[in-house]
């Protein structure tokens, strides 16, 4: 069975984007190390799962990098992956997705998800979309969390986590610590005896 996988960056002080919004995230410690660990945990993955907002951004920056002469190789590496892995975007407002290998899922998003985890293939991963990975967290179908906290307190913003009514059990399965004085941290979630 796949697993669902969040993915996101954090302040040690726990907001996953600052309060000028989505993009506030320049407190990120993002360099090779930080790179090479993303590359780690999308290498697990061959779907991502997306929101309305997320999708917009990333197709707006990331459908553009491919031909951009000035883009590191990380970059280009990056782009070319995202660009060819299996892209499900979940909204109601939108009535189609346009970049290669997406499709749209419109209802049921707890049914679409348990669907996808039953079939053949890689991990689901959550990129970034804080938002939606709140609203997978509430439906509690998250299997696993794969966290960078970055050394830096940024006082408000978006929470890493919100609205979790439950007790939520976690065991670490590895975590690893940056030159910059970040980490990278895999969580997954204990199944509920029942």
């Amino acid at each position: 069975m796949r697993k669902l996988v969040v993915f996101l960056h954090s302040s040690l002080d726990g907001f996953v984007e600052g309060s000028q919004g989505a993009m506030d995230i320049d407190w990120i410690a993002y360099n090779n190390e930080l790179e090479n660990f993303a590359d780690e945990v999308l290498q697990t993955a061959d779907t991502i799962v997306w929101g309305r907002k997320t999708y917009e951004m990333m197709y707006d920056y990331w459908s553009t990098v491919l031909s951009d002469k000035h883009a590191s190789e990380h970059e280009l590496k990056h782009a070319k992956w995202i660009e060819n892995v299996e892209k499900v975007i979940f909204s109601k407002a939108l009535n189609s997705v346009d970049w290669h290998n997406s499709r749209l899922v419109k209802k049921n998003v707890k049914d679409e998800i348990i669907r996808m985890k039953q079939q053949e293939g890689k991990d689901i991963v959550v990129l970034g979309s804080p938002r939606f990975a709140h609203y997978l967290m509430q439906l509690d179908i998250v299997d696993e969390y794969k966290i960078t906290i970055s050394p830096t307190l940024i006082g408000k913003g978006l929470p890493l986590f919100q609205n979790i009514h439950e007790r939520v059990e976690l065991k670490l399965l590895d975590s690893k610590t940056f030159k910059s004085g970040a980490l990278g941290l895999i969580y997954q979630k204990i199944k509920k005896k029942r």
